[in-house]
């Protein structure tokens, strides 16, 4: 039975995980995901966007349909970048308040309804911090190099930008538009959310080390990359300050790329 009347602000819910190459940890993050939304709200659905998978992720989610019957699988035809796996999420959900994590598993996706619980009608994001990040040595330093950086050029007042852990009212999406489709564009997001006066809570989760694949943003070859895109972004928001100018088209207005291919669940026999 579900337990959504326990907080009414929060009764539909849109789930999504970007997936690249997770095969191994896909099937477990929508049975988490899954069940723990059962617990809590009413009303859900479960999306994946695959973007451009090289391994049997797209053959793992086709089989997940037949038992997760609010399972939507979205396929990017080839690799898109992790922004536009997010924009992809953000374009194929359609509940009042949406939920993202990544699909690697270095995140509890149980750890949503600790979400759900601080979700009130004076909020309309709760953003999750990394208790401690579970990760090798040269990638703690990295990112806390990078939160430093990104919070001063950006003026963030946030413990942990990269945190990829939200739930957030989809109506913030009438007023913003994200436009990025690399991994800054979690900067560009918290960035816009914060300019447009959006009220934001905080909340620690738990990381755990990846026990599948590879991180696909922060290796030693995309750090210039990064570097020149965070520059560029910097000039858009800070200095020309783009995104609060009159006549941006928000999120919602703009539709899913005809190019992907989605799969929402195949009727029961």
């Amino acid at each position: 039975m579900s337990v959504a009347a326990h907080n009414p602000a929060v009764t539909e819910v849109s789930a999504f995980f970007p997936c690249y190459n997770d095969a191994d940890a896909i099937g477990k993050m929508v049975h988490d995901v899954y069940t723990t939304l059962e617990k809590v709200v009413d009303d859900f659905e479960v999306i994946v966007v695959d973007d451009g998978s090289a391994d049997d992720s797209v053959a793992v989610l086709h089989d997940l349909q037949s038992s997760y019957p609010r399972l939507q699988v979205v396929v990017h035809p080839e690799n898109r970048g992790y922004g536009a796996a997010l924009l992809s999420g953000f374009a194929h959900a359609t509940k009042q308040w949406v939920f993202y994590t990544d699909g690697d598993a270095q995140y509890d996706p149980t750890e949503l309804s600790v979400l759900w619980t601080r979700m009130t009608a004076d909020a309309d994001l709760v953003n999750g911090y990394k208790i401690s990040r579970a990760d090798p040595l040269h990638r703690i330093i990295i990112g806390r190099i990078y939160h430093y950086i990104v919070s001063i050029l950006f003026g963030l007042q946030l413990r942990d930008v990269d945190c990829d852990f939200r739930l957030m009212r989809r109506t913030i999406f009438d007023r913003i538009n994200l436009e990025k489709t690399s991994g800054i564009i979690c900067v560009e997001m918290m960035k816009k959310i914060q300019d447009g006066g959006f009220r934001i809570v905080e909340e620690p989760v738990h990381h755990f080390h990846r026990a599948f694949g590879r991180s696909q943003f922060f290796n030693f070859r995309r750090l210039f990359r990064t570097g020149r895109d965070l520059l560029l972004l910097w000039v858009a928001l800070v200095v020309r300050r783009e995104h609060l100018r009159p006549g941006v088209r928000p999120l919602t207005q703009t539709t899913g790329d005809p190019a992907n291919r989605v799969y929402p669940t195949p009727p029961r026999p």
